[in-house]
């Protein structure tokens, strides 16, 4: 069921207009130029893993982390509901690329969060990484 869920959520959910203004007064302008270029999908469940985060006792006090919420599925780019289904299915490499694609759209802007970006699914993470992983799965 929960599938069926995120496939309807890719074909019709689209962010809320204030919620993207409370992100634009917290992202850089070019970090927002790289979230709002997302999918509608991807930029729902980032502001999704981005209000867990807000919530967590020990990551709400890191911006950095708050950030990565919000950013780290920016190398999915406009990933098909297609290549999805097969990456859930089958498995798909392009989908496997996206931590290596967003470190190279945030490394000249902020390196530290485009390193976080390049590390979020290692598995040998720091704690505060394997925090943010465990949101990130529930979001």
């Amino acid at each position: 069921m929960s599938r069926i869920r995120q496939g309807l959520n890719y074909l019709f959910v689209k962010p809320k207009i204030e919620e993207l203004e409370k992100i634009k007064l917290f992202l850089t302008e070019k970090e927002y130029k790289i979230f709002i270029d997302m999918d509608n999908y991807d930029k729902v469940h980032s502001i999704d893993v981005y209000l867990m985060v807000k919530k967590d006792s020990v990551l709400n006090k890191d911006e950095k982390y708050l950030k990565l919420a919000l950013l780290h599925d920016c190398g999915k780019d406009k990933i098909s509901l297609l290549t999805r289904i097969k990456k859930v299915l089958l498995g798909d490499k392009l989908l496997d690329t996206h931590p290596k694609l967003g470190y190279e759209k945030l490394k000249e802007i902020d390196l530290k969060l485009a390193k976080l970006i390049l590390n979020h699914h290692k598995i040998d993470s720091n704690q505060k990484l394997k925090r943010f992983q465990e949101i990130d799965d529930r979001g």
